[in-house]
């Protein structure tokens, strides 16, 4: 793994709330981030506090922001999105890879397993594949992003290309049909160590509306633009029929279709009230393992659900095999 990125003692105190590794436990440093990615620079002022910041609620300046932070902690050298995209936060990203991390070393003795061997499927790369780049980045882990908007993988291609080093490490496939998840995408006798998914967790349209003005007026911004969904988004990103539980329920569902071709299933689960229903979803189809892993960022709290259908004889055989 990496060695971690040497901090001056003169920067403000931790945010605790983040996972321990996650190099966002401190606040911005402009000074370094123009420097990776002078194209910050315009983007940034000084706030009411007296604080160098961005305006967060500028999808602009978070895009760049996203930008510089990618290639300062990560060493990604051309980065993009296209326009109207999600655009999401890092900080809360790299929480989920290392949780992950966790939940992997805890079925292989407190170790985490690393190199390319380490197979993750992200469900729903999105168009800035920020897991992959990650993931990658902290543990060498290869990756299969999958992905319904043949924008979004047109994006991370473009991506790709400009980036070599991940592109040995990173393949996209197209999810074709609109009513699957797993089906399509997992190919017959292939084996993934863990999957990632941040399901879109609105309903409707209106739903996700309601949701920005309230990040909207948490930042402070009291003229909410409710044509600007969460700082950027599409449909598929944003909003499933029937909201994230849906579309957790699903997943499991075709989990259940290929129990021992992924060691570890796990998704993002936003809501609290989402959770009854997920674990009823998973006794159903008799997961042998369930866990529940806590997260938080700042106001926000979430967690991930993670599944297992293998049994203790065939986890031990897939360690020997794979770690």
């Amino acid at each position: 793994m990496p060695t971690p990125t040497k901090v001056l003692h003169t920067l403000p105190p931790e945010k605790s709330l983040l996972h321990p590794r996650n190099p966002h436990r401190l606040a911005y440093d402009f000074k370094v981030l123009i420097k990776a990615c002078p194209e910050l620079a315009p983007f940034v002022s000084l706030n009411k506090y007296g604080n160098e910041s961005v305006d967060f609620a500028n999808p602009a300046a978070v895009i760049m922001l996203n930008k510089a932070l990618l290639m300062h902690f990560y060493g990604v050298s051309a980065w993009d999105i296209p326009a109207g995209y999600l655009c999401p936060p890092i900080p809360g990203r790299a929480d989920y890879i290392h949780y992950a991390a966790d939940l992997l070393a805890g079925s292989n003795a407190r170790v985490i397993p690393l190199g390319k061997s380490v197979r993750v499927l992200d469900i729903g790369v999105g168009a800035s594949m920020v897991y992959p780049i990650i993931g990658h980045k902290e543990y060498e882990w290869s990756f299969t992003g999958s992905d319904i908007d043949p924008t979004a993988i047109a994006s991370v291609n473009r991506i790709l290309k400009s980036n070599p080093e991940l592109s040995k490490a990173v393949e996209c496939r197209l999810q074709k049909s609109p009513s699957d998840i797993l089906k399509g995408i997992v190919k017959s006798g292939e084996y993934f160590d863990l999957t990632i998914s941040n399901p879109p967790f609105h309903a409707s349209l209106a739903e996700a509306r309601a949701g920005t003005e309230r990040k909207w007026r948490n930042i402070g911004n009291k003229k909410v633009k409710t044509d600007t969904l969460n700082f950027g988004g599409k449909k598929t990103e944003l909003w499933y029929e029937g909201g994230e539980q849906a579309f957790i329920h699903k997943m499991i569902e075709q989990s259940a279709e290929i129990p021992l071709s992924c060691f570890w299933f796990s998704t993002l689960v936003s809501k609290r009230e989402s959770l009854r229903g997920v674990y009823k979803a998973l006794k159903n189809v008799k997961a042998f393992d369930v866990k529940t892993l806590d997260m938080a960022q700042g106001q926000k709290t979430s967690r991930i659900v993670a599944w297992s259908f293998l049994s203790n004889s065939r986890r031990a055989e897939w360690r020997m095999r794979n770690w």
